[in-house]
């Protein structure tokens, strides 16, 4: 027989059917039974959990993580960051190809999702290469990482060799249904840029990456889109004039999708001024205007889903001058506090915000979860809003410590999370 569960008084918010209310959640096995105030006919918990003053919300879906294995293991692993993960309510990561570990074949691609299936915490799901390699030239077999189950595929942040490639692969994927996950970078105006160009890095005297290097991409890539009629994801926006071209683009009815990393939304130049390795990230923060523009397109719809754009490092990665340094912050433990932070912040309703990495999320890449359904697997957390706490890099689970946010105070996170009706998380700590 099946385990029964019963999560009773909590609060209840799913973006997905608009419910937002005081309830139950009953669990037969992996799968949800009930949503309700009373249990189904028959319905004999073995476990009642009371959730009172806690927010029961879907499974947080992560759409980019860098989780280093295989090869990186130095820093990172899929053991350390898919506990990690759990701890941070997120129950589904999307595992993006690197040069150094490139799901290009079906041999790796089955190795990663078997790996992420002994761990038992977190799902794994796999985004494959367009490109052999990465190196933007002969496209993969996207028929067969479809095959071996990778859910999408991208270039990460490598340049195509031309535009006629990034056109071929564009169609290739449409012929498999692939969503294609783009990160809009123009590498000639990129150069060898480290930070946002402006007044900031004119002061510090870093190499600046201007705007127009992602808002030009952005351009050329839904054009295509709208020339071969194909969907279209865009990865990571980080500029105003990007969030607009994606707002018109939508408005013309074209099938394009975005997102942002979480930490785009909190931190901007001025946080680089004092040469903070921990800051380098690409792409980099922007200027207060390009930040209020983010905000202002995931409260709108016009960016679909936040990701913690997670990339764990090793401490000898930040430990350079701030140009030699390895970009990229350790974010899993931090999604979901700083999206739960911009309600509190007033910058989006609590629906919008969790409906950014739940179902919004979920719909970008076609994945069945990110809500609460009876007969859904039961994919979620309960959220304490009422637990204060201060992150502090020798409580981080993940096995990068490179964060900007150490320090920061937070009021909120995941007390227990669900996966497939499992209890892979509960919170003991201070």
């Amino acid at each position: 027989m099946s385990k029964k569960t019963a999560i009773i008084n909590a609060q209840i918010v799913d973006p997905d059917s608009g419910r937002n209310e005081l309830g139950n959640l009953y669990i037969d096995g992996k799968i949800i039974a009930h949503i309700g105030t009373t249990p189904p006919d028959g319905f004999t918990a073995d476990q009642t959990i009371d959730a009172t003053d806690q927010i029961l919300l879907p499974g947080v879906i992560d759409l980019s993580t860098y989780l280093r294995e295989p090869g990186q293991e130095f820093k990172a692993t899929i053991e350390s960051e898919s506990y990690a993960a759990v701890s941070a309510g997120i129950t589904q990561l999307y595992y993006m190809p690197e040069p150094e570990t490139c799901i290009d074949n079906m041999p790796l691609a089955n190795l990663v999702l078997k790996r992420g299936k002994t761990e038992k915490k977190a799902r794994i799901n796999a985004i494959g290469a367009i490109t052999q390699g990465l190196k933007g030239e002969q496209l993969t077999n996207m028929g067969g990482l479809k095959y071996a189950g990778c859910a999408a595929v991208t270039n990460q942040r490598q340049a195509f060799a031309n535009t006629n490639t990034l056109r071929m692969a564009m169609d290739y994927s449409a012929t498999f249904d692939l969503p294609l996950f783009l990160h809009p970078i123009d590498h000639a105006l990129m150069g060898k840029g480290c930070v946002h160009q402006g007044a900031i890095s004119t002061r510090v005297g870093l190499p600046g990456i201007p705007s127009t290097s992602e808002t030009t991409a952005v351009a050329q890539i839904i054009t295509l889109a709208e020339e071969l009629n194909v969907s279209v994801h865009l990865c990571r926006l980080s500029a105003s004039g990007s969030v607009e071209l994606v707002r018109t683009a939508k408005q013309k009815g074209l099938p394009v999708t975005a997102d942002v990393a979480a930490h785009q939304l909190f931190l901007t130049d001025f946080d680089i001024s004092c040469f903070d390795p921990l800051c380098h990230v690409q792409p980099p923060f922007r200027s207060q205007r390009d930040l209020d523009a983010l905000r202002n397109g995931v409260a709108d719809g016009t960016i679909d889903a936040i990701c913690s754009d997670h990339q764990p490092h090793e401490i000898d990665a930040k430990l350079a001058p701030f140009q030699q340094t390895e970009p990229g912050i350790s974010a899993l433990e931090t999604l979901l506090p700083l999206t739960m932070r911009l309600v509190e912040e007033g910058a989006m309703p609590l629906e919008t915000a969790i409906a950014s990495i739940t179902s919004r999320a979920a719909k970008t890449i076609r994945d069945r979860q990110g809500k609460l359904q009876v007969d859904l697997q039961a994919d979620f957390t309960l959220y304490d809003p009422n637990d204060l706490w201060r992150l502090s890099t020798e409580k981080m689970l993940s096995q990068g410590k490179n964060t900007p946010f150490a320090g920061w105070s937070f009021s909120g996170r995941s007390s227990r999370t669900f996966v497939k009706g499992e209890c892979v998380f509960i919170r003991n700590d201070d």
